[in-house]
């Protein structure tokens, strides 16, 4: 089973992942012979608490994509007040340190300011972490996520 296992940080499981246009706009663009905005080079955390994928509007706007939807989101700091946010469809891979890479080519994400200077732009959620099995081993300090 294709694996990869990273260090527990100091700021939380942090891994490098690639985000780039679905795979329904990559077949648009080349139909209408347009340029494809190269894919995004990302830091991403891994977090349990989220129930979807969530991206930084900076990642977004560097595919130049635009909305597909938008949905009704509870944060923390949110409370019980949810406030709505785009959500957008993307492509996500997430090399492995045994082929093949974790590939999502089209996963629905929703836009949220992340705050960068904590080294992330995108969390990646429940809907991602659903189709793994991912181990926390706390006393190495490591993550393992199979797929």
């Amino acid at each position: 089973m294709p694996h990869f296992t990273i260090p527990i940080s100091p700021d939380g499981p942090l891994l490098d992942a690639y985000v780039a246009v679905s795979q329904a706009r990559l077949v648009a663009l080349q139909v209408a012979k347009q340029p494809i905005p190269p894919a995004q080079k990302i830091r991403a955390i891994i977090d349990t608490g989220a129930s979807c994928t969530c991206i930084d509007p900076s990642v977004l706007q560097a595919l130049n994509l635009q909305p597909t939807g938008n949905i009704l989101m509870n944060t923390a700091s949110s409370g019980n007040m949810p406030h709505p946010t785009d959500v957008y469809d993307v492509g996500i891979t997430i090399p492995g340190a045994t082929a093949p890479p974790l590939l999502f080519a089209t996963v629905p994400v929703a836009k949220t300011q992340l705050l960068q200077q904590h080294g992330f732009h995108a969390l990646i959620g429940r809907d991602i972490l659903g189709t793994c099995v991912f181990h926390y081993n706390g006393p190495l300090q490591q993550i393992t996520v199979s797929y």
